[in-house]
C-alpha cells in the first residue's frame, strides 16, 4: 500500500465533501496529556461531561486494536450573525453560542466523517477506522493540536491560522499508518486577554480550565447556580464565547461555508418571556435541531429566568408568579423566587411570604428567603420601584 499517495487522495477527497481542514496525527498514547488530565481531576477541574476513564481518554490503542494513526477534521463555523435581532425595552432576549448555532455539529461532523470512512474502505477494505466526536473518549483539541490543525490557546480552544477557534473537530482512528503531520507554532505569545476577560475566572491560567466555574459549562447544568454566578451569566442560554471574542486571532474571522451551520435569528437569540411556559414539544419543535438543546428545556428555562433578572426586567414579574406558582420544578420555582426578589416590588413581598408558608422543597424554600432578604435590602437602602398594577 502507498500510504503517501492513499493520505494525498484522502486530503483531496476531503476537500469534496465540505471538510475545511485535515490533519494526520501517530496514534502514540498522548503521555502529557495523561498527566494534565489526572492534575485536573485531582484539582476537581473536570467538568464531568468527559469521558470518566483517563487511560481511554489518552491511549487510542484502547479504542481500535492496531491504531497506527488518527485523521483530525476541522469545520468553520459563523462568528456573526445576519439581521440579529435586538431586545427592546418590552421583550428581552437571550443567546445561544456561536457553537450551537445550526444544526447540532455533532450531526455534521459524523455525516462528513463517515464519507470519509467509505472513501477509506473502497481503497483499504480490510482497513480498521473509528470514528469520534465530541462525546468520544479521545480529547479532541489534543488530537487536532498534534495534527498540525491548530495550537491550543490560552483559553483551551484549538485555534487555527484559517479560521481562528471558530470550528468544530472530528477524529477517526486507523490501523493504516497514514504518514503524520507536525504541530504548527503556538502564537498566543505573552497574549493574555482570554485569561483577563473570563467573567468567572475559569481560566485558571493559559491552557488551564476550571469547568465547574465556566459559563458553557454551567448553562448546561440542571440544578441551581451557585449565587456568584447568576448575575455573571448574563443572558447567555447555552455557552459561552467571551475568551473566544476576544481572541486578536478571531479578529475578522467570519466563515459562512456550510449552509446547515447558519444560524436562524429567532432560535438562537430567542425571546425570553415565552421560553418560560413552553411545553416539552414546543421545546422539541423550536430548539431540537441545535445542540445547545441535548440537556432539555429546564436548563435553558433557568437560564431565561436568570437572564430576566439580569436585565432587570419588571415585565416579566407576572410570568414569575406564575412559575413560583404552578410548575413542579423545584429549580424553576426557586430561581423565579429570587429573580422575584431582584427585580420586584412591594406587591411581590406578600406573594413570597405565603409561598414561604407553603413551599415544601427545602431548597425552594432557600430561595424564596433569598428573594425576600434582596427585597428587604432594597427597602432598607430606599430604592424601591413604582409599584405595577
Amino acid at each position: 500500500m502507498d500510504v503517501k499517495k492513499l493520505k494525498e487522495d484522502i486530503i483531496q477527497y476531503s476537500q469534496t465533501i465540505g471538510i475545511d481542514k485535515i490533519g494526520f496525527a501517530s496514534a502514540d498514547p498522548f503521555v502529557e496529556l495523561k498527566e494534565r488530565l489526572r492534575l485536573q481531576q485531582q484539582l476537581g477541574y473536570q467538568s464531568g461531561f468527559e469521558e470518566p476513564d483517563i487511560e481511554k481518554r489518552t491511549d487510542p490503542a484502547l479504542l481500535l486494536d492496531e491504531a497506527k494513526s488518527i485523521i483530525s477534521i476541522a469545520l468553520a463555523y459563523p462568528s456573526k450573525m445576519k439581521n440579529a435581532p435586538r431586545s427592546t425595552k418590552e421583550e428581552k432576549r437571550g443567546i445561544f453560542c456561536r457553537a450551537s448555532w445550526g444544526t447540532d455539529y455533532h450531526i455534521i461532523l459524523q455525516e462528513r466523517l463517515l464519507k470519509l470512512k467509505e472513501f477509506i474502505l473502497e481503497r483499504v477494505p480490510n482497513a480498521k477506522v473509528k470514528s469520534m466526536v465530541d462525546t468520544g473518549e479521545l480529547a479532541d483539541r489534543a488530537v487536532a493540536e498534534r495534527a498540525g490543525i491548530g495550537w491550543s490557546g490560552k483559553n483551551c480552544a484549538i485555534i487555527t491560522p484559517e479560521f481562528g477557534s471558530y470550528v468544530y473537530l472530528g477524529e477517526m482512528i486507523t490501523n493504516i499508518p497514514l504518514p503524520p503531520d507536525n504541530p504548527i507554532e503556538n502564537r498566543c505569545g505573552s497574549c493574555t486577554k482570554c485569561l483577563d476577560a473570563c467573567p468567572t475566572g475559569a481560566l485558571v491560567q493559559g491552557g488551564q480550565l476550571n469547568a465547574q466555574r465556566c459559563i458553557a459549562f454551567l448553562t448546561q447544568t440542571k440544578g441551581f447556580i451557585a449565587d456568584e454566578f447568576r448575575e455573571k451569566i448574563g443572558n447567555r442560554l447555552y455557552g459561552c464565547d467571551t475568551c473566544q471574542t476576544v481572541c486578536p486571532e478571531n479578529k475578522g474571522k467570519d466563515f459562512h461555508f456550510h449552509e446547515e451551520m447558519e444560524p436562524d435569528p429567532e432560535v438562537v437569540k430567542p425571546l425570553l418571556k415565552p421560553l418560560l411556559h413552553m411545553t416539552n414539544r414546543e421545546f422539541r419543535e423550536k430548539f431540537g435541531t441545535l445542540s445547545g438543546a441535548w440537556r432539555g428545556k429546564k436548563p435553558i428555562q433557568r437560564n431565561a429566568i436568570l437572564a430576566l433578572a439580569h436585565f432587570q426586567d419588571r415585565t416579566a414579574i407576572p410570568d414569575l408568579l406564575k412559575l413560583l406558582k404552578e410548575d413542579s420544578r423545584p429549580v424553576i420555582r426557586g430561581t423565579a423566587a429570587w429573580a422575584l426578589g431582584k427585580i420586584g416590588d412591594e406587591n411581590v413581598m406578600p406573594i413570597l411570604e405565603e409561598a414561604l408558608q407553603i413551599e415544601k422543597d427545602e431548597e425552594v424554600l432557600r430561595e424564596i428567603k433569598k428573594g425576600l432578604q434582596l427585597l428587604m435590602n432594597r427597602r432598607k437602602d430606599g430604592k424601591n420601584q413604582p409599584t405595577i398594577t
